[in-house]
């Protein structure tokens, strides 16, 4: 509990004489002093750190934040982003450990609620809570309670240059199956010297992320009947799309750029996808301003989205769902934590905060009240035609052990495009790797 200043005796007696004459309390006006927050009242000053993944927007959200402050004045955002490569959750972990624990950071779904869960406030009484599209608060939402409120919606597959591919031939509407991919990545490999192609592919394997956690997930989903909380809580993993998974994954490496182990995201979609170099890249809608800063004409006309197709499941669907959750430290005071909860309202509710989520963000808004026809930049648009086609896959990934995607998982596929281990060695590593964890 915070102190409050003492006053000369005098006026202490006289402040506090006038308090029980009125019978309610009064706030002092020095600037610099804060109430006791405990009993749920305002402060004057309070200071909102926030420890956020999500790179792509970090100057935006930047710039957000120092709008709501001149609006609220005596409320501080400070923003700190950790993402692209690093490991959020380790770092998270690390942050909680050095005692310097932040009021808003992000968890994933159901693991991270049962890891976190000491830490997490509820959100029940937000208005942001109460206008989340149906079915985004399952992951997060324990004993009645909502413990994170959705960034937005995002869908991830191949994304590729339209130009490249009408130079090429090549009819994107008919890459429908996985045959009808093979077809037309021979045939932009055939070509790739007229196209001024270095390669089809840019494969990111120095991400774990990218396959140890998106392309896993369009091949592990359907096993799990796409519930994320099923798949939390199973014991064990079968790996029943394995073969399927295998052909995704060697048609990408046998047609990328090499040695894929060293690219990163910033290699792939920068340096090489933006570019012009390859004609495609396994990401998703996020990456438009990456695209947007190396090649703006690209970035709005030149872009679109094919499937990633399981074979035997959906040849003709992406990947959808909810990317990761705002979370409030409970272990905050009452005055931190209000202030939390009221600055996620203002984001997704007010006027303001709804017009940068859709043209600073470029979201795909997980909230009632947005138009999204307005969702302006063309891989939010594809993805957007997706999911109102129901052309989707359910995100699981969320609801692996703690770790096992990036740790277990894409480590063990970082050795197999190595060479260094079979598919049948990655399978059945991973399978054990999981039900250890889980036991």
């Amino acid at each position: 509990m915070k102190a409050k200043k003492l006053l000369p005796s005098l006026m202490a007696l006289l402040f506090l004489l006038s308090v029980v004459l009125v019978g309610c309390s009064s706030s002092n006006e020095d600037a610099g002093e804060e109430k006791d927050n405990k009993g749920g009242e305002s402060t004057e000053n309070v200071t909102v750190d926030i420890f956020q993944f999500k790179v792509e927007f970090k100057d935006q959200f930047e710039a957000v934040a120092k709008q709501y402050e001149e609006a609220n004045k005596g409320v501080k955002i400070n923003i700190t982003t950790v993402g692209g490569g690093e490991d959020y959750g380790a770092a998270l972990r690390s942050k909680f450990a050095s005692g310097e624990e932040p009021t808003i950071y992000n968890i994933g779904g159901p693991q991270d609620v049962a890891d976190w869960t000491d830490s997490l406030a509820d959100l029940s009484d937000t208005s942001a809570a109460g206008k989340a599209l149906e079915g985004t608060l399952e992951g997060v939402t324990k004993d009645g309670k909502v413990l994170g409120l959705p960034f937005n919606q995002e869908g991830y597959g191949l994304i590729y240059n339209t130009a490249v591919f009408e130079k090429a031939g090549i009819d994107p509407a008919s890459i429908t199956t996985l045959a009808a991919l093979e077809e037309a990545v021979k045939t932009l490999d055939s070509k790739k010297e007229d196209l001024g192609l270095d390669a089809v592919f840019a494969l990111p394997g120095k991400e774990k992320w990218v396959t140890g956690l998106h392309l896993s997930n369009a091949f592990l989903s359907p096993e799990f009947e796409g519930n994320v909380l099923g798949t939390f809580d199973s014991a064990t993993v079968k790996f029943e799309y394995a073969d399927a998974f295998k052909k995704v994954l060697d048609l990408q490496n046998d047609y990328s750029v090499q040695p894929t182990v060293s690219l990163d995201y910033a290699m792939q979609v920068e340096e090489l996808f933006s570019t012009g170099r390859v004609a495609m890249i396994q990401q998703g809608n996020w990456v438009y301003g990456s695209i947007a800063g190396i090649d703006e004409e690209l970035a709005n006309n030149g872009v679109s989205i094919l499937p990633i197709p399981v074979e035997g499941y959906k040849e003709d669907a992406i990947p959808v769902g909810i990317p990761m959750y705002w979370a409030v430290n409970s272990n905050k005071e009452d005055a931190e934590v209000k202030a939390a909860k009221d600055f996620l309202d203002w984001l997704y509710t007010s006027e303001e905060g709804k017009t940068a989520v859709l043209e600073d963000f470029k979201f795909i808004p997980a909230y009632e009240g947005f138009d999204a026809s307005k969702v302006s930049d063309p891989l939010g648009k594809s993805v957007y035609e997706y999911a109102s086609a129901g052309k989707t896959i359910p995100w699981v990934f969320m609801g692996y052990p703690t770790g096992w995607g990036e740790n277990q998982l894409g480590v063990n596929i970082q050795k197999y495009l190595s060479d260094e281990m079979t598919w049948d060695e990655l399978v059945k590593e991973s399978q054990a790797s999981w039900e250890d964890t889980r036991k």
